[in-house]
């Protein structure tokens, strides 16, 4: 059997929608878009932020390999990948539009067009490093937005709370698809030799700097944003966050990665994918009119 064939690959091909969300219609969105809650407002913000050229960076490590996939169903399934990622970025960049115009500097920060300094240097520094190397860290992240994305489906709470409906949309939207193609990545890294020692060791290091990253990312959004400068409020709504159902036991949900032998597909999404696919995309799916 073939990469893309065998039992550790059961996801199906990643389908290409190309998406068109209306943010801030018919209502304009607040600043603090889920309901005034100021650090999880600000969580969003800097994950939107950061997916544009993360999207980007992901699709240039595979590509770099695309020449040595000869499985007829692996690049089948890169095409989807790619083709998934590219709409991702350009939605994302669109609410990132928005998130600038509603005061969020941060955001500014990882907005740059495709050819400017900052992405020459992004590739630069990519190029720098063996393209395995760059390929692993895709992987990786796969597994993170995968595992997120997991649980903001699975999770009715999630779903419960309130804000923006137009972002939980896009956000119910990019976590369906990553879970569509959460194994080409990883496939990808497998059939080309990647090696597991630099797989477990990377995403090792990766695991430990994560909540410090996170939340100096967050930490620095809110103080560059002085409509957030509310010191009681954010600690309190930190630690109803820290708490509650995105953050809680999300870190012990990505660590089988680092078990030899694992493959994304070890946990299964087929159901929840079947059940959100009619959801979002059936005959009276929430966003077939936004489907361009």
């Amino acid at each position: 059997m073939t990469i893309g064939q065998d039992a550790k690959s059961l996801t199906p091909y990643p389908k290409v929608r190309r998406m068109r969300f209306r943010f801030g219609q018919p209502e304009p969105m607040t600043h603090l878009f889920a309901e005034g809650d100021i650090p999880l407002t600000h969580l969003i913000a800097v994950l939107s932020a950061v997916f544009p050229p993360g999207e980007e960076s992901f699709i240039r490590s595979v590509r770099k390999f695309s020449g040595e996939i000869t499985d007829p169903v692996l690049k089948k399934r890169v095409a989807g990948f790619i083709g998934q990622e590219a709409v991702h970025g350009q939605q994302h960049r669109v609410l990132n539009e928005q998130l600038i115009r509603l005061g969020f500097p941060i955001v500014r920060v990882f907005t740059f067009d495709p050819g400017a300094r900052r992405e020459r240097a992004l590739i630069a520094v990519e190029n720098m490093v063996p393209r395995q190397v760059h390929l692993a860290v895709t992987a990786l992240a796969e597994h993170y937005t995968a595992t997120l994305a997991h649980r903001v489906l699975g999770t009715p709470e999630i779903q419960a709370l309130p804000g923006d409906p137009e972002v939980l949309n896009l956000l119910n939207w990019h976590a369906f698809e990553e879970l569509e193609h959460k194994s080409v990545a990883f496939d990808v890294y497998r059939a080309t030799g990647g090696s597991e020692v630099l797989r477990i060791g990377l995403m090792a290091g990766s695991y430990a700097l994560t909540i410090p990253v996170v939340g100096l990312g967050v930490f620095a959004s809110i103080l560059s944003d002085p409509r957030s400068w509310r010191p009681i409020k954010v600690a309190r709504q930190t630690v109803k966050l820290v708490r509650g159902p995105i953050v809680k036991g999300l870190l012990l949900e990505m660590r089988p990665y680092m078990r030899p032998g694992f493959h994304p597909d070890d946990i299964d999404t087929g159901e929840l994918l079947e059940r959100w696919r009619a959801e979002l995309f059936g005959v009276r799916g929430e966003l077939v009119d936004r489907i361009g």
